[in-house]
């Protein structure tokens, strides 16, 4: 999921130098929803990792 989090945010940058505005914004808004996922489920993971061991 992270990996698709930069690829959005690859394509937003391009979009951005090319001019692309509204694609640049769309895919940055993707990038940041995937981001805050990804971390989301990271945490859950720790947390889950960690109150299984004890």
């Amino acid at each position: 999921m992270l990996h698709y989090s930069v690829v959005f945010l690859v394509i937003a940058l391009l979009a951005a130098v090319f001019g692309l505005g509204n694609l640049a914004v769309a895919a940055a808004g993707i990038a940041g929803s995937m981001l805050v996922v990804f971390i989301c489920h990271a945490v859950a993971s720790q947390l889950v990792g960690r109150l299984r061991r004890q």
